[in-house]
Parts: C-alpha cells; structure tokens; sequence
C-alpha cells in the first residue's frame, strides 16, 4: 500500500480486530497508539507492534466517557505526535429479542457503539483540519445497512455510525480528511464473537460456523486480517477519492 501516515490510533486494539489492524498498520510503517480498557491486551498487541520496528503507546480509556478517552489521546499524541489515522474500532455487542433489551443495555451499546466514536472524532479533527489532512476509519457492520432479529440495539448503532461517517465525510472533505466506515459480516477469533456465541447459545440460535456455511456464499466466516487489509487499503494513497463509504467485508452476505 502507498501510505505516508506514520502515526496512528486503534481503539479496542486490545485484541480480535483492533489488534489485527495495529498490527497491520504498524506493517505498513505507522507507530501505532492501543485504546483499550483492557490493559493487559493492550501490552500484548505494543509489544507485537515493537517486534515490526515500530513504536507503540499504550493508551487505557473508556471511548463511552470523553473525561475518559480525552487523557488517553492526548498520552498518544504527546508520546508519538499527532494522530494521522484514526481507527474507531471499539463496540460491544448484546443479542436478544427487541421486547426483552432493558434500556441499561441499550444505553450500554450506544454509548459504546455510537458515543465512543462521536468523541474520538471529535477529539482528533480539529488537529486535522489544522494540517489539512488525515484518514479516519469507523467500523460498523453488515447489521447496520440490514436490520436482523435479536441485534436491534447493535443494528442502530452501526447505521447510525454509517450516516455519522457519511455527513462529517461531507464536512471535511475540502479539508483533506477522508472517512470511511467498514462493515464486517461473520469474522472469527474476535471476543465479541465469542461473547455473542454464548448469548447465541442461550437463545438457541446456531453457532458460528453453522450460520457461516448456511448463509455466507463464500461458505466461511472473515479474518480479523482480512479486515485488517481493508483498513489499510482505505488510509492508503491508493484510496485517495474514496471518502464517505461503507465497505462491505462480508464474504458475499451483504452486497448493498
């Protein structure tokens, strides 16, 4: 990939995807900042990026509170410089029937899901605008362009993420700010996959690998890597005119 950014910021990098695209930046040539609340996951996925050559700033916050998230930011830019690619990755995802969600729940998912990447956003753009440049990626999903039984709260969340990317990508642009939102189907080896198939389990609903072979018409679930090579594509040169997309990484479940 052509990219020139060398500084960038990962929230939920602890593991699963977010340690995925750390990693895969830092491959790319960025230092790599880790947001999570999770500090020991964190240190793993540093310590995976130093190995690459690259420095790594380890950046404990709740992206769901701004007097949380604010300080770890500013730890990363002080540490590495200023952010150049942002990555929103951080979400939380319950399953279960519409009539049964508490609006504790509720209020959880969206201010995870949708708060976490309001304020990291809006933490991060007014440096880029100043320069005139940066790369922001927010992760949605498949579920957030269609609606699907027992994912009403997580659903409106990733649409609304979505139709976020889209107007503040509307906002920017003349600045040389791109952003774009991804929309990942089944993928693996996450631990919001894991946590879902426990809830899964408990509904009755089928696990992992059975909804993949029956529904996915590449008969398979994603990688966090593959998702991980989408983002590097988006912050990279060679997406220069794309801005204010969703990409489906899907294996063919969603093709809209």
């Amino acid at each position: 990939m052509k990219t020139t950014a060398r500084t960038a910021l990962v929230t939920g990098a602890g593991g699963g995807i977010g340690r995925a695209i750390a990693i895969r930046l830092a491959q790319e040539g960025c230092d790599v900042g880790i947001a999570d609340l999770d500090r020991k996951g964190a240190e793993q996925t540093a310590a995976l990026v130093r190995e690459l050559g690259r420095k790594a700033c380890i950046a404990v916050g709740d992206v769901s509170r701004r007097e949380s998230i604010e300080p770890a930011i500013a730890g990363v830019v002080a540490e590495l410089g200023p952010i150049e690619v942002l990555v929103n990755n951080a979400g939380i995802l319950r399953t279960a029937k519409f009539i049964d969600v508490t609006e504790r729940e509720w209020r959880s998912i969206m201010s995870v899901n949708l708060d976490g990447v309001f304020h990291c956003m809006q933490l991060v753009l007014p440096d880029m605008m100043a320069r005139g440049s940066g790369c922001i990626v927010n992760m949605s999903s498949w579920t957030g362009k269609k609606g699907v039984p027992n994912h009403a709260a997580y659903s409106a969340t990733k649409a609304a993420v979505i139709a976020m990317t889209q107007s503040v990508a509307a906002e920017v642009a003349d600045r040389g700010i791109r952003i774009n939102a991804i929309c990942p189907g089944i993928i693996v080896d996450t631990q919001m996959r894991t946590d879902a198939e426990e809830m899964n389990k408990s509904q009755g609903l089928p696990d992992v690998e059975t909804r993949a072979r029956t529904t996915v018409p590449m008969r398979r679930a994603g990688l966090p890597t593959e998702v991980a090579g989408v983002v590097a594509f988006l912050i990279s040169e060679d997406a220069a005119y794309m801005t204010g997309q969703a990409i489906n990484i899907t294996g063919g479940l969603w093709m809209n």
